[in-house]
């Protein structure tokens, strides 16, 4: 019984210097830029949850309920461990606006709460905006439209480049380019991707398709993967969809049926006296060795 206590001690202990130093490192890597590359000394304080306003700036705009829900439980039964990131709120004297951690806000206040602890730093709207989208693609809370629209506002309001963004976030140059891209969608596709209905790797298949409106409805409607919504999306994009079109509509299945199996773009070719070819698209080495071992599998 003596070992149990001292092991749960020494774990407490161990949770306690790991909480510490967090604070210390500016609870990330955010943090810690913001307040520079010099160690600083991080104070909590305890502030009313009614004195703090939400952040005008906000990349996130939708919060799952159950992970919510799950938060406010986890508050409920053990407090809010990590302090919430606030500043001076400029347009109410005496307010602080979040600058990161409104669901641990939002969570408090379901809990019942009515103090939280709180780090307050005195930063611009650029350093606000730059640690709100650090915390949360760090912590994976913004779906991928919403982090797109944030790496936008960087850009678009406080003139970085997608060199810096990519310095910034963490992220390379070609991860940040391909999140802005999405944002070219249709705003009804865009809808589609904030509410979880489409991944960002249907989305991207969709980018530069007159109908993808339409596409992402059958994508979804169909429970496509994203390997089959590529191959759908590319045979809208041959320009020679519409001959293929015009095929028998068993072959056009027979077609379908080979390119779910394969991955592939399969094109059948049948004669009037039944006689034809049967054609396979591959775009690489991987993709040839993948056909060639399911025709063995299977034959």
């Amino acid at each position: 019984f003596c070992r149990r206590i001292f092991k749960a001690r020494k774990y407490i202990g161990k949770c306690c210097l790991i909480m510490e130093n967090r604070l210390k490192k500016g609870l990330g890597r955010g943090l810690s830029s913001l307040l520079g590359d010099t160690p600083k000394k991080i104070n909590t304080n305890k502030i009313s949850i009614k004195d703090i306003n939400r952040n005008k700036l906000q990349p996130r705009k939708y919060i799952d309920k159950s992970s919510l829900e799950e938060l406010t439980n986890s508050i409920k039964e053990q407090g809010v461990i990590q302090p919430i990131v606030v500043r001076p709120d400029k347009s109410s004297e005496g307010k602080y606006e979040i600058v990161a951690g409104e669901r641990r806000w939002l969570a408090s206040q379901n809990a019942g709460l009515h103090e939280v602890p709180v780090v307050i730093l005195d930063i611009d709207d650029s350093k606000s905006l730059e640690f709100a989208i650090v915390e949360n693609v760090q912590r994976q809370d913004l779906n991928p439209i919403e982090e797109a629209r944030g790496y936008k506002r960087l850009i678009d309001d406080f003139n970085y480049n997608q060199e810096k963004l990519s310095q910034f976030i963490g992220k390379s140059r070609s991860y940040i380019a391909n999140s802005l891209r999405l944002l070219s969608l249709p705003e009804e596709v865009l809808s589609m991707v904030e509410q979880g209905n489409l991944s960002a790797g249907h989305a991207r298949s969709l980018i530069g398709l007159n109908n993808s409106v339409d596409i992402a409805k059958k994508i979804i409607q169909k429970k496509l993967s994203v390997r089959q919504s590529e191959i759908l999306v590319r045979q809208f994009r041959n320009k020679k969809f519409k001959l293929v079109s015009k095929k028998d509509p068993n072959i056009l299945d027979l077609q379908k049926a080979l390119e779910e199996k394969v991955g592939l773009i399969v094109s059948i070719n049948n004669k009037k006296d039944n006689s034809g070819t049967i054609s396979f698209e591959y775009q690489d080495l991987d993709q040839l060795n993948r056909l060639i071992d399911t025709i063995k599998k299977n034959y």
